[in-house]
């Protein structure tokens, strides 16, 4: 009987563990093993019109599902430390400012950015911004990646034109989207009814 409650003991650490989800490129798979992720994603995705697959795939080249996920330092001269490139932190690497606008427009007093439901509610939240600010489409992965990471001032003007390696990071993001979607098309009935917990005995 000990031996019994041990192992639920050790199995309610594990699923309460903020660790990232061992098979990132799985939605499925991230979703059967954070197995609260998925109720927060899709209430996210219902609140603000933005869909699963585009958030998490957002979140994803962010911060790879790491809640405390900080930008790299900068160095004077190559080795004396400067303190990090932006106070970004967090599932959504959200910086300050962008995430008191957030908690200010949104209500949600007490949102942290190293809890998921607060960070992918964040990302729906940005996205529907982005639609209703600049017009872009709800589905459009690529550019909403751009007005994400560029602000939305910084898509106006077409900041990303000089970048090429930002429209390739925004690429991945598409394409990992739309992997994602096929992925979850494959799995979200059992998903809404919980039969993947049945599966695994």
């Amino acid at each position: 009987m000990k031996a019994i409650l041990v192992a639920l003991l050790l199995l309610s650490v594990t699923a309460c563990s903020t660790s990232p989800p061992r098979n990132p490129g799985d939605i499925c798979a991230i979703f059967r093993e954070k197995d609260d992720w998925y109720g927060d994603a899709k209430s996210a995705s219902k609140k603000w019109n933005s869909p699963i697959p585009i958030m998490m795939s957002i979140m994803y080249q962010e911060s790879g599902f790491v809640a405390k996920a900080k930008p790299p330092k900068k160095y004077w001269l190559g080795f004396i430390p400067a303190g990090r490139m932006s106070d970004a932190y967090g599932y959504a690497q959200a910086k300050d400012s962008t995430w008191a606008w957030y908690v200010d427009k949104s209500g949600n007093w007490g949102a942290d950015r190293d809890d998921f439901s607060d960070a992918i509610d964040f990302i729906g939240w940005y996205n529907n911004v982005s639609n209703k600010m600049v017009g872009i489409n709800p589905n459009d992965s690529y550019s909403l990646y751009m007005a994400y990471h560029e602000g939305h001032g910084g898509f106006k003007k077409r900041s990303f034109n000089n970048k090429p390696w930002l429209k390739r990071v925004a690429g991945k993001v598409t394409s990992r989207a739309q992997t994602y979607t096929a992925q979850l098309a494959r799995c979200e009935k059992d998903l809404k009814s919980g039969g993947w917990f049945f599966g695994i005995f």
